[in-house]
């Protein structure tokens, strides 16, 4: 069984992307954690909340949403959100997560820009995605990269063999099959509630999404009855060993 961590920028990120798949590897006997970047403390749409009191609620609702699947750890790193930027010390905090949790596979948002995409291209993503594929390579695996995590910590270096890019657009090559778990990631998605209370569509969004994806699969068509449709979540999958 594999060791899987999950590195996002936002509180709820993971379950509107990747819930599905989430819950299947869970439910598989994979074992499942979370590094959130930021506390999500720009979110919400209440202009009477607090930035600090959102962020201890997005908290809160993140691991109710993570506790619908089973997951495990969720490493929190406390950056602020909406101002992430590729630095050194982002680079750093994530090695430190991934030699922690020593995971199989890292599944990590995209780091390039989707053109085609404004809504998949928010620049906390971009970047998360891109400063985790430096801690990936080369700094988790370099023991000589910032010496203080071993020196200090005691983190020894770690490969992490395989990487995901979540969400990849038209360039996915791999499709995970949500039918089966597509109810539990909408149940997660709303205990997200001060993201996602005002979506009297929710349940309708996820359903389609995750149908363009299953065609994109190949698995359905334009054509398929609702009683017959598929679901999917899609992934490029990377040898980083």
């Amino acid at each position: 069984m594999a060791r899987i961590l999950m590195i996002v920028a936002h509180p709820d990120d993971i379950d509107f992307g990747s819930g599905g798949s989430v819950a299947r590897w869970i439910a598989e006997g994979d074992t499942v954690d979370y590094c959130i970047v930021t506390d999500g403390d720009a979110g919400g749409f209440d202009e009477a909340v607090g930035r600090v009191e959102m962020a201890e609620l997005r908290r809160k609702e993140q691991r109710a949403a993570a506790d619908v699947y089973g997951v495990g750890e969720i490493d929190w790193l406390g950056y602020p959100d909406g101002r992430l930027y590729v630095t050194h010390d982002l680079r750093r905090d994530l090695s430190r997560v991934i030699r922690q949790r020593r995971p199989d596979r890292c599944v990590v948002p995209s780091p390039t820009r989707n053109l085609r995409s404004t809504y998949g291209s928010h620049p906390d993503h971009i970047a998360a995605g891109e400063a985790a594929m430096c801690a990936i390579y080369p700094d988790a695996r370099n023991p000589f990269a910032h010496p203080e995590l071993l020196a200090d910590e005691g983190l020894e270096a770690w490969t992490v063999p395989e990487t995901w890019i979540a969400n990849p657009g038209d360039g996915a090559d791999l499709y995970v099959d949500i039918t089966d778990t597509l109810e539990r990631k909408i149940e997660a998605l709303r205990a997200h509630e001060s993201q996602t209370a005002h979506m009297t569509d929710l349940a309708e969004r996820m359903q389609m999404w995750g149908y363009s994806q299953a065609k994109a699969a190949g698995w359905c068509t334009d054509g398929t009855p609702p009683e017959e449709r598929r679901y999917a979540e899609g992934f490029l999958v990377l040898d980083t060993k």
